[in-house]
């Protein structure tokens, strides 16, 4: 998946996201960027594409139930 994202930012993609549930984190890939690996303390931005929208990563984790 990762060389996937890479090929896809390399033809023109802006951003790439690589979620992984089983770690709780995001790797995010940018055209001559290195990633960067997002976790639940942080917050996901894309203002090459949505200018002003933020999203904490913990919050794209399924609730859990007890």
């Amino acid at each position: 998946m990762r060389q996937k994202i890479q090929e896809f930012i390399a033809l023109g993609t802006h951003v790439g996201v690589l979620v992984d549930p089983r770690t709780r984190t995001m790797e995010v890939y940018r055209l001559n960027q290195d990633p960067v690996t997002l976790g639940d303390g942080d917050i996901f931005t894309a203002p090459e594409l949505l200018p002003g929208w933020e999203l904490p990563v913990v919050e794209i984790w399924a609730p859990e139930f007890d």
